[in-house]
């Protein structure tokens, strides 16, 4: 890519920090504009009129509150609350108040389960997780947040990142190092499939358009929510929308060569957010289920106008670094040849 791209928006689709690997590493404009072609929603708006008495500006730390406990969604100021609550769009209906544990231990053996093969077993598995994700879940919160205590679950064996649907042709590497790991515990990889793949058949409830592929839908961003230690991964979609001259002008190096993902309203719906359940850091008890929701990122929200930095709104994009502290990415990459087949990678 030319020089002339600026760093900012080639770190900006570069959401797996490692993106393609003809990024420009020079800086030039701060901001790209949109083009006068774009649909009317996701033409740039001008910020809140100024009115700095009438309320607080949104944070992240707002947000992931209302997806918690009810006594952490009382403390957002109301107004900033109703502006936020305005941009979810739950993929798995949300409900902090039902009951904080799971009802059986056989509806969270994810391994027993198929999904879509009932749609109130798919929400339990989001609500209540199976045992090894509620585990890590727990032991997030119980480390004080340490991203170690994330690390040593993870299988020391290296995965080399094969080519995924020609990425070695197109001289494209996808993830943020050419080799991956797994988790020890199979269990928890198959959960980190499941969320991938419930994304994609649920999202059309909500307008989220999505495919498992190099150019849409490939990877998360696991974290450790700031303050509370919740464990969360922020996902991405729209990962390399298609150059086109009038709609999406920009040259975002060899891993957007050959999408066909079209730059358009659905860019608004590109963040989703997955949240274990929150334990109590002081008892046994659970203090939330877990969520699944999109971030609907359209420029008359509160999302769009507060939380995504200026130089980025172009893209919708919400940092996983906003979120806590950042662990590892986690990436399901189709490595088939002549059949599709998913696997993970984390990077």
């Amino acid at each position: 890519m030319g020089s002339s791209v600026s760093l900012k928006f080639a770190v900006l689709f570069s959401i797996s920090l490692a993106g393609a690997a003809s990024f420009a590493t020079t800086t030039a404009a701060t901001s790209l504009p949109f083009s006068k072609h774009k649909p009317k929603s996701l033409q740039s708006l001008s910020s809140y009129p100024s009115s700095p008495e009438s309320k607080p500006k949104a944070t992240v730390s707002d947000l992931l509150s209302l997806l918690g406990s009810p006594l952490q969604a009382r403390s957002v100021n109301s107004q900033v609350a109703q502006e936020l609550r305005s941009c979810f769009k739950f993929l798995v209906p949300f409900s902090p108040t039902q009951r904080l544990g799971p009802e059986s231990s056989s509806t969270r053996r994810l391994l027993r389960l198929k999904l879509g093969r009932n749609k109130k077993d798919d929400d339990e598995l989001i609500w209540w997780p199976p045992a090894p994700v509620m585990e890590l879940a727990r032991l997030a919160v119980d480390s004080g947040a340490d991203p170690g205590a994330i690390h040593i679950a993870l299988d020391p064996t290296i995965i080399p990142v094969p080519d995924v649907e020609g990425t070695k042709e197109d001289r494209c590497e996808l993830t943020r190092t050419p080799y991956g790991r797994r988790f020890i515990n199979e269990e928890l990889n198959s959960y980190l499939k499941f969320l991938f793949e419930i994304i994609v058949q649920r999202g059309p409830s909500v307008g989220l358009n999505v495919s498992l592929n190099r150019y849409d839908f490939f990877h998360g961003h696991l974290f450790l929510a700031m303050d509370s230690g919740r464990l969360g991964i922020l996902f991405h979609a729209k990962e390399y929308p298609a150059y086109d001259k009038e709609v999406f002008p920009y040259n975002m190096g060899y891993c957007q060569v050959g999408s066909n993902v079209p730059y358009d309203d659905g860019m608004n719906l590109r963040n989703i957010l997955w949240l274990a359940p929150l334990p109590s850091s002081s008892t046994n008890s659970w203090l939330a289920p877990g969520v699944l929701v999109v971030l609907d990122a359209h420029p008359e929200g509160i999302i769009y106008q507060e939380l995504i930095p200026e130089y980025v709104q172009v893209a919708r994009t919400l940092y996983e670094d906003d979120f806590g502290e950042a662990v590892v990415d986690v990436n399901y990459l189709n490595v088939g040849v002549k059949e599709p087949n998913f696997e993970i990678f984390i990077c």
